[in-house]
């Protein structure tokens, strides 16, 4: 019998047969992945009218001179609970580490520390996450509708490219507009 593969720190890349539209052209970042399921956080899709600093303000934080940003629709469950990923060079009491790549928090302690300019040096930040259940990102990706990257974590910080879901695919070197939008059998 083969051991369960687990995929924490690596990337969900959509396909362009991804059935579901809520997942078109995501780019889902793995923070958990085990025998009982598994937590992502989408970094591929902006949520519109919410910035970093109106986050801040929400909780009563001076944005002082952090620097602003959009603010990811991390996935379509607990839309109001926000979740940082970060970089590892700081890391704080609930920061769940993934692997070697990267954190995920959601304390109000990191988005201070954030706008006093004393946290992670590299972040971003999400609303909502993405979550499967036992065994059914396994079946899934035996669909077409999603494939699996290693990815880099720089991927999770990238703030030039204003499509991170074309982004990943050309830095596979993967042209998604020529992938198959159906799929066989052999």
């Amino acid at each position: 019998m083969n051991d369960p593969v687990f995929f924490s720190g690596q990337f969900l890349l959509a396909t362009p047969g991804m059935a579901d539209p809520r997942f078109a052209r995501s780019v889902v970042a793995i923070c958990s992945h085990d025998e009982d399921g598994a937590l992502g956080i989408n970094i591929g899709e902006t949520v519109e009218g919410i910035s970093f600093h109106d986050i801040l303000r929400q909780f009563d934080i001076d944005p002082a001179d952090a620097p602003d940003c959009e603010v990811f629709l991390g996935g379509p469950m607990e839309t109001q609970r926000g979740f940082i990923l970060h970089s590892l060079d700081i890391n704080m009491s609930d920061t769940l580490q993934v692997g070697n790549r990267w954190g995920l928090s959601s304390s109000v302690d990191m988005l201070g520390a954030i706008a006093k300019g004393r946290g992670p040096d590299q972040w971003t930040i999400a609303l909502g996450y993405s979550g499967w259940g036992e065994g059914q990102l396994e079946s899934e990706l035996t669909q077409n509708g999603w494939s699996i990257a290693e990815g880099s974590p720089d991927w999770l910080y990238e703030n030039r490219s204003r499509d991170k879901w074309l982004m990943a695919w050309q830095s596979l070197g993967i042209d998604p507009a020529k992938l198959s939008t159906g799929f066989g059998s052999a």
